[in-house]
């Protein structure tokens, strides 16, 4: 009886390593099949995906819930289910706007790269979203207007821990990346340092036309000499908010004084911004749809 149990246990094992090992060769299959006809989905696309759909492992099949029951292989986002196509296609312009003026014009960075959102559903995947997800976003939608940015990637605290900084040095060392990249990249005009606000969530959101924003505010340091350039460059911007946004901006923070910064490497340009998006209790939804209300007033300005 025992070896009778025991030859049951030997063909059930084999079985499901049998599935497993065709699974397997399955996967593999799909994936030098998707790669011979070198079909991709781009960063952005996933990110669309992701931040606008919050759901559990265990609730549901990912697959279904993103996809159509026919997929277009030419054109992956034609799989996508109708709702996720229309989302992706109102945000975004499909052919990019070419402009005779190819260098980069923009340089998007964050001297508080470790400033995180609220945790998202990948977070089991140690997928924590910061402030550099905003960089990302708006580089699309320059790029899908027609000028180029440069998204900075080098590390902050590794230039702290070089120099033997602590935190507070922080905007010491975002300087040493300014100066490097208008070395690198004279024709940067436009400097976009993005943080986001230690507030509660109450105090960071808002809701218009019943789509949820995270709030947005300016920081203009009054101890940069010429501070004055940087200010109409921020006041025009949030100007448009104000317009095209009502309440999303909680207008423009006047720094200044003892125990403040109150320079923020603003002195480095007259269009040096400071842009404080949402706060940690943020949803990345909620962050994607300000970055692109930002980025929407951002371009009108300096389209003017």
């Amino acid at each position: 009886m025992k070896n009778k149990f025991i030859t049951k246990k030997k063909k059930r094992t084999f079985k499901l390593l049998f599935v497993f090992m065709m699974l397997c060769l399955g996967i593999i299959a799909s994936y030098k099949n998707l790669e011979a006809k070198k079909i991709t989905l781009k960063d952005k696309e996933l990110i669309d995906l992701v931040v606008e759909n919050s759901f559990s492992y265990e609730e549901e099949n990912i697959l279904d819930k993103f996809l159509s029951k026919t997929i277009e292989l030419t054109n992956p986002i034609n799989g996508l289910k109708k709702e996720y196509q229309k989302y992706i296609q109102t945000n975004y312009q499909e052919e990019p706007i070419m402009r005779e003026n190819t260098d980069p014009l923009i340089y998007l960075y964050n001297t508080h790269q470790t400033e995180e959102y609220a945790p998202t559903s990948f977070a089991e995947f140690s997928v924590n979203p910061t402030v550099v997800i905003s960089n990302y976003i708006l580089q699309d939608l320059f790029q899908k207007n027609g000028y180029k940015s440069i998204v900075e990637e080098e590390s902050i605290s590794e230039i702290l821990k070089q120099n033997s900084w602590n935190y507070s040095n922080s905007y010491k060392a975002s300087r040493q990346l300014l100066e490097k990249k208008i070395i690198e990249y004279p024709s940067l005009k436009y400097f976009v340092d993005i943080h986001r606000d230690s507030l509660k969530k109450e105090k960071t959101t808002i809701n218009i036309s019943g789509k949820d924003y995270a709030k947005i505010m300016f920081i203009v340091g009054l101890e940069n000499p010429s501070y004055q350039a940087n200010l109409e460059l921020t006041e025009k911007i949030n100007n448009k908010l104000v317009d095209l946004y009502p309440n999303i901006s909680k207008g423009i923070y006047k720094k200044g004084g003892i125990g403040v910064n109150g320079v923020y490497n603003q002195d480095f340009s007259g269009n040096t911004i400071l842009i404080e998006i949402g706060g940690f209790e943020n949803t990345t939804s909620e962050v994607l749809n300000s970055a692109l209300a930002f980025g929407k007033c951002f371009l009108e300005v300096i389209n003017e």
